[in-house]
């Protein structure tokens, strides 16, 4: 039976470059994949889903009043791919868990929560209703788990704003908790931690 699957992980944790290596293990077997980004995403072009390390693959996008259900029944593929999930509706993550229940698996992949340790609507949904959750883990820059979306403006942390911002590692850092709760960016060592 297909499932919903949700993979998330801080900013830096290769969340679209492993949405991008799914694809292409899938198109190896012959599948037909849709892949698919929220329009809101204009980062690398309205079409273009790019990973920070240069993989890239032309997307499908979903607009915030698209209806997913009625969309796939009009354009079947064998598997869904969603890049930046978090940026869906609840909605349109019910409507990817009745895909996946009726049809084909539906992969989400995108961040937890935003700059201020909040929960994305899309990303909340989905850990409701998902039938798989995997973190994909990466590294602060004092060595512990990043797990913090830290928005950053001239090498500082930002903790007002919009949840919204687009950008990469220009604005956003992944850090632990503790380094964002202590305002620390930079490399610091292990005889530093305290």
């Amino acid at each position: 039976m297909p499932k919903l699957y949700f993979k998330y992980g801080a900013m830096g944790s290769s969340k679209t470059a492993q949405a991008l290596m799914v694809k292409f293990n899938y198109e190896e077997k012959g599948y037909r994949v849709g892949l698919m980004k929220p329009s809101i995403d204009n980062r690398d072009g309205l079409t273009i889903v790019k990973s920070r390390i240069g993989l890239k693959d032309n997307g499908i996008l979903i607009d915030k009043s698209m209806n997913l259900y009625d969309w796939y029944l009009k354009n079947r593929y064998d598997v869904l791919i969603i890049d930046e999930a978090q940026f869906l509706s609840g909605i349109q993550i019910d409507q990817l868990k009745d895909i996946a229940m009726e049809f084909v698996p539906v992969l989400c992949f995108g961040l937890k929560t935003d700059f201020q340790t909040h929960m994305f609507e899309g990303s909340k949904r989905l850990f409701e209703i998902a039938d798989s959750l995997t973190e994909i883990k990466s590294v602060c820059t004092c060595g512990r788990k990043a797990e913090v979306n830290a928005r950053i403006c001239n090498g500082k942390i930002v903790r007002e704003g919009e949840q919204v911002l687009l950008g990469g590692n220009e604005s956003y850092i992944g850090l632990c908790y503790k380094c964002w709760k202590n305002n620390r960016t930079g490399v610091i060592r292990n005889s530093e931690q305290k």
